[in-house]
């Protein structure tokens, strides 16, 4: 069975260290012909938040738009970030103002880092990556050789030439597995979840949602814990609990609203005057994580696993609910 997780250190963990400011871009490169690599850093150059594999920052673009994008670059560099941005030209327009606006010497706002997707002790990883997944790979990589940890990547993509950071794959030699499909088809899962479903190897996937699918068809008797993914886009929910309306109270604002069945608990929020990020409204990428203090969370995002869910100690706004007829959230 897999945990599914998406674009948040340990999921569920509502305490985190956060930026919360602007920082400068200091490099803009090129890794393939749709990807760019951005490095940030603090304008005064002081030392940035730490972060684990897995994690992600929120970008807050000027034209209003809030995306995540997976950390990218060296972890123990402890004075910039580096992300990789698909350009996306039927996308909601943040990532072609990253490739064609952006510029060096730029500032821009930064959320975060949050970790939903984190590289848990194994004696083996296995880590496939279809496209822009490859991003949160990188550093889980680099983490498993230096602790001497055995590992090997399969990545696919559709064309060799839009699969970013080979050049940085490539000294790992005939452990990375590249698999662009207009030269080879689709990903080879069944040789390489069957090599890994026999012994102690955790396998992390990030990609598509395609990919995502076939892993998990793939590996449905897997005992919870072994397969973690990343996800891009919600997973299929029910109807909520309960269709009437339910209250919401804000214990450090002392505010009570209403939260009405075709609003979100976030619009509530926000309309209370209160401010939470949020990006993706979608209960993907963990931007609007919240404490729960009492009630019980109708849980509706595509982060959480079962164990975590069943504390109800958070909850992400932009797309839970509520089971009870009063929630009460630390805002």
């Amino acid at each position: 069975m897999a945990e599914s997780t998406a674009y948040v250190d340990t999921a569920g963990d509502c305490a985190e260290t956060h930026v919360d400011s602007a920082l400068t871009v200091t490099a803009k490169e090129v890794v393939s012909q749709s990807v760019m690599a951005l490095k940030l850093s603090h304008p005064t150059g002081r030392r940035l938040p730490d972060w684990a594999p897995g994690a992600h920052i929120d970008l807050i673009l000027p034209t209003g738009v809030t995306r995540q994008y997976s950390l990218c670059g060296d972890r123990w560099d402890p004075r910039s970030y580096r992300i990789g941005v698909l350009r996306e030209p039927a996308g909601r327009g943040g990532s072609v103002y990253v490739h064609d606006v952006l510029a060096v010497g730029d500032s821009i706002g930064i959320g975060g880092p949050r970790n939903n997707f984190p590289l848990v002790p194994a004696p083996k990883y296995l880590f496939i990556a279809g496209g822009i997944g490859i991003t949160p790979l990188i550093p889980m990589i680099a983490q498993a050789e230096l602790m001497g940890i055995e590992w090997n990547l399969l990545y696919g993509g559709r064309t060799r030439t839009s699969m970013g950071f080979l050049d940085e794959l490539d000294v790992y030699g005939d452990r990375v597995v590249l698999a662009p499909q207009d030269e080879v088809g689709l990903l080879d899962l069944p040789t390489f979840l069957r090599s890994a479903a026999a012994d102690d190897t955790k396998v992390y996937v990030c990609g598509p949602e395609p990919l995502l699918e076939a892993v998990e068809t793939g590996c449905t008797d897997w005992p919870v814990g072994k397969l973690r993914l990343e996800r891009f886009v919600p997973k299929p929910q029910s109807a909520p609990v309960r269709t009437d309306p339910f209250e919401l109270e804000l214990a450090r604002s002392g505010l009570v609203v209403t939260v009405t069945p075709d609003g979100s608990v976030l619009d509530a929020v926000h309309k209370a005057g209160v401010n939470v990020l949020s990006s993706c409204r979608e209960g993907t990428c963990g931007t609007c994580e919240t404490t729960v203090l009492a009630g019980q969370p109708d849980h509706r995002d595509s982060v959480l696993d079962d164990s975590e869910r069943d504390s109800a100690d958070c909850m992400f706004i932009c797309v839970s609910r509520s089971c009870s007829d009063r929630l009460v959230l630390d805002l």
